[in-house]
């Protein structure tokens, strides 16, 4: 077998990459990378610039991969590790460039690991052989896998590894065949809540379009891209994805693109963007360039849920942060990096960081857990 480092994708062959993919995961779909490398999302200008590990055997056929990423910033990560940055500065040390191994932009737990059935622990032995070659030679400070899935968690974490969690909010679909079915688990207090606020909705007037790659317009999604990119301006911000980034996965990645847009008084308002794969529905990207009491919640979350009943989808990411969710039927659940440093005089200091911040994320999710909006008994 022979390793190999890729400065793009595009020198992967896409079929033989998409083969290793499990489920049909949207975020390491060759399409779905390569639009990012192709529509200038990522790069030096953006502090993502692509290191791929790849291990070929016979016939040069790629037998497993790595995406990985040479990043001078934290920025795109939602794994915060600024702290640590300035530790390494004010020793007089350099925590960047950092080698991350990651989805940019991208905080949905899944496959970080391109490995076969056959081979799996051999192959990806000589992944993480490579990226510590790459590591070496480049004088990174350290190598961050985040996010990871059970499967790459398990074969990733080694002693030397340092494991952060964190908490997302996801649902979980137990066979409902409607809406309301799902609204009968809830206490009574929290299901008038979330149909009060999806009347708020209907109420002001507001029509909801759902719609995939194939039945969404170039308009479509340049509506979506004006609202998504206002958010940020209004923010003071820089948005990662563009429009042609939108056009090319929403022309190649069809039937795994959700688009929720939402109109009023003949105008396109708000938009939510959502991926999926066999099992999981990812919700990505919100922009709105008007309040619309409560159209957050019913673009973003109920729409989504909406989507999971019909598909018969298991489980819903709606994205990082936000424990508003949790009155909505979302779960607090724990996320996982590993992080390997180089630099000896560092580890013990991290590894007492991660430690501390262990017992508090776990702490905080048992609190939120108390606070579940669901019955305990029947249904009311």
């Amino acid at each position: 077998m022979r390793i190999r480092l890729h400065s793009s994708i595009a020198d992967i062959p896409e079929d033989q990459w998409n083969a290793l993919v499990l489920n049909g995961y949207p975020f390491m779909r060759h399409e779905f990378l390569l639009a990012m490398e192709a529509h200038g999302c990522v790069g030096a200008h953006a502090g993502w610039i692509p290191r791929h590990i790849a291990v070929y055997g016979d016939g040069d056929r790629l037998a497993g991969a790595m995406p990985l990423y040479e990043k001078h910033n934290s920025w795109g990560e939602f794994v915060f590790d600024h702290a640590w940055a300035d530790a390494y500065h004010r020793a007089g040390l350099k925590y960047y460039p950092k080698l991350v191994n990651a989805i940019p932009f991208t905080p949905a737990t899944g496959q970080r690991l391109l490995l076969p059935e056959e081979q799996t622990a051999a192959i990806c032995t000589r992944l993480l052989d490579g990226a510590r070659q790459v590591m070496r030679r480049g004088d990174f400070s350290g190598i961050h896998s985040l996010f990871l899935g059970e499967r790459d968690f398990g074969l990733l974490s080694t002693p030397e590894t340092l494991l952060r969690i964190d908490c997302q909010f996801h649902w979980h679909n137990q066979g409902y065949r409607s809406f309301d079915e799902f609204l009968a688990t809830l206490k009574p207090k929290k299901r008038k809540n979330i149909r009060q606020e999806r009347r708020r909705v209907s109420d002001a007037g507001v029509r909801l379009r759902r719609l995939d790659g194939h039945s969404a317009s170039e308009g479509d999604w340049r509506d979506f891209t004006r609202l998504y990119h206002g958010i940020y301006d209004r923010k003071y911000g820089a948005p990662a994805f563009n429009l042609a980034f939108f056009l090319d996965v929403a022309a190649r990645m069809q039937d795994q693109v959700v688009l929720v847009l939402a109109e009023q008084d003949g105008d396109t308002v708000a938009g939510a963007l959502m991926f999926c794969d066999d099992h999981t529905l990812y919700g990505r990207h919100w922009g709105t360039d008007r309040y619309v009491d409560c159209l957050h919640f019913e673009a973003c979350y109920y729409q989504g849920i909406d989507v999971c009943i019909e598909r018969g989808l298991m489980r819903f990411d709606p994205g990082a942060q936000g424990e508003h969710k949790l009155a909505r039927g979302f779960m607090p659940t724990e996320t996982r990096s590993l992080h390997w440093i180089a630099q000896d005089p560092f580890r013990p200091a991290i590894a007492n960081f991660v430690d501390r911040e262990q017992r508090g994320v776990r702490g905080y999710m048992a609190a939120a857990e108390a606070h579940s909006p669901y019955q305990l008994t029947g249904v009311t």
